[in-house]
């Protein structure tokens, strides 16, 4: 009889709420480790393509969205504003970010936000049959389909990686 570890967390809690097919995998989290995708991925054996990263950023008068984007690739803060139709894009301010995401950087979970903001997908997600992206913690990951990841989080697709 295996031992069963019970882990919640919000973004946990509003795929279970949804009904969402899931997989948690938990991994140990080097403290020291700042590339926290890459060490997820690395850990996993996920390749760097279908991991994705959290990114939380700052668009035009200060509001907040998210991007999702492959830990492979960067961020391409003019995409990213051109398809979220704001005039300029920068990366969020770390308090920022934990404030409004209620998670903390390395951990933050595109699902079960504080205040749901808007959310790009960087297309290539729908390459996969599922993704990973953090389940609201350091040393955890959700693997879940993109299409259900794009439903929980009212996100759209386009290309915002480089």
């Amino acid at each position: 009889m295996g031992i069963k570890i019970l882990i919640m967390t919000p973004a946990i809690n509003s795929l279970k709420n949804a009904k969402i097919k899931y997989q948690i995998h938990p991994y140990d989290h080097d403290p020291d480790s700042k590339a926290y995708g890459e060490e997820a991925a690395e850990k996993l054996k996920v390749p760097f393509d279908r991991l994705f990263k959290t990114l939380v950023v700052s668009i035009d008068n200060n509001e907040l969205a998210v991007a999702l984007v492959p830990v492979s690739k960067q961020l391409d803060l003019k995409l990213f504003a051109k398809n979220i139709k704001a005039k300029k894009a920068k990366m969020a301010d770390k308090k920022d970010v934990e404030r409004s995401t209620g998670y903390p950087l390395g951990g933050v979970s595109p699902m079960g936000q504080k205040k749901k903001l808007k959310t790009i997908i960087d297309h290539s997600a729908l390459n996969f049959d599922t993704v990973y992206v953090s389940a609201g913690r350091r040393g955890l990951q959700i693997e879940l389909s993109p299409k259900k990841l794009g439903s929980q989080t009212r996100a759209t697709y386009f290309k915002i990686s480089k």
